[in-house]
């Protein structure tokens, strides 16, 4: 057999490194990657479930937002409200409950990056190690410590985020109830839908037209609760009435309506309470609104910034309340603009939320509400 030979000045080839520079270097950013979207996913379920303040999530947004896409076109064949209604009811709870599995899919993936970068040859089997892991099933394991640690830690996440979510429940359920036990008890006095001359008549018939301070101070402090709770849990702001006719909205809408009203055009004494629940009606409002990128005058003034409600409306109003005997102002043209310049720091924002919300008709609110245009909690927050 001929013997090979090999030149002295050639140089015998050498095998690849299994483990190149270029490979390595792929590697290390999938793990950098990955820990960044672990912190990521464990940031966004503290913004959205703990942290006591209004803060925008992205995987909350785009939750709500792609569930209310959906949602629109379970609506498309419904043309009655009850029918409407009675499917969006399910939107606010559908879209938090799927928030635990969009968490608990990013984190999946996020510790198979990991369990790949640090020695996993195969995709698939940090995929299935991951899930494994998070789901606590056991099925698969890896026995070097590293990926025992990372194991650990993966169930670990998991455990706390449904843990969260489950804690989570009553305390978005508690402002829920307190909320609709208000929107319940304005029935009793400006019905349903609710309105400004309901509200007014009623009070003027039983004697209680000038002693409506309390009334006025009870909904300042609500207005107050309903800002904390709806801004820090924005998805409150889905959660329907029990009584389709009833929304937090036109409830709001009403009160601040007829606060205005008591104000500018009513001939009673003077009720600062009715200044304060306005005052805090708006604020309110506005700050809830802003997390839907609802913008507005950061100081309005009417006439140059114009209401929804026209001076006809208004005068329709007036014409009713004198029919039922409630004292009025003499001068109408004043009354009107002082009831416009109370309007004015609240109109753009509860017409904005009556169309998010789709809230059921009520007059002065959601009757004049524009077509819903984009998913809910998918813009940025609106500049002042």
């Amino acid at each position: 057999m001929p013997l090979v030979t090999q030149s002295l000045d050639e140089k015998p080839e050498m095998p690849e490194p299994i483990f190149s520079a270029a490979w390595i270097s792929l590697r290390i950013a999938v793990f950098a990657l990955s820990i960044g979207l672990v912190l990521f996913t464990i940031g966004s379920s503290i913004r959205t479930l703990i942290l006591p303040r209004a803060a925008n999530d992205w995987p909350t947004s785009f939750t709500f937002g792609v569930v209310r896409r959906v949602f629109a076109l379970l609506l498309l064949r419904r043309r009655d409200y009850v029918s409407r209604d009675r499917i969006m009811a399910y939107y606010g709870p559908v879209s938090l409950l799927l928030l635990l599995p969009v968490w608990l899919t990013l984190i999946l993936v996020a510790y198979a990056g990991l369990f790949w970068a640090t020695g996993i040859d195969s995709l698939y089997d940090a995929f299935v190690l991951s899930g494994s892991s998070l789901l606590t099933l056991g099925f698969a394991s890896d026995n070097t410590l590293l990926h025992m640690i990372l194991a650990f830690t993966e169930a670990t996440i998991g455990l706390i985020l449904v843990a969260l979510l489950i804690a989570y429940l009553p305390t978005i359920y508690a402002a829920f109830s307190a909320r609709e036990a208000a929107v319940r008890l304005l029935d009793v006095r400006a019905g349903t839908p609710p309105s400004v001359t309901a509200m007014l008549i009623r009070a003027h018939r039983i004697g209680k037209l000038e002693e409506l301070g309390s009334f006025w101070r009870d909904w300042e402090v609500l207005f107050s609760q309903i800002e904390e709770t709806h801004s820090s849990l924005p998805m409150l702001v889905f959660f329907r009435s029990p009584v389709p006719e009833q929304s937090w909205v036109t409830a709001a809408g009403n009160v601040m309506d007829s606060a205005a009203f008591v104000r500018s055009t009513v001939d009673v004494p003077v009720e600062p309470n009715a200044d304060l629940c306005i005052r805090a009606g708006y604020l309110a409002l506005r700050r809830i609104a802003a997390l839907f990128g609802v913008s507005h005058p950061a100081a309005p003034r009417y006439p140059e910034d114009p209401i929804s409600i026209s001076r006809a409306e208004y005068d329709a109003v007036c014409q009713e309340l004198a029919a039922a005997g409630v004292p009025l102002k003499p001068d109408r043209e004043q009354t009107w603009h002082d009831f416009a310049g109370w309007r004015v720091n609240y109109d753009g924002v509860l017409v904005a939320l009556c169309s998010i919300t789709m809230a059921p008709e009520a007059p002065w609110s959601s009757d004049r509400a524009p077509a819903f245009d984009l998913p809910a909690l998918m813009r940025k927050k609106a500049r002042q």
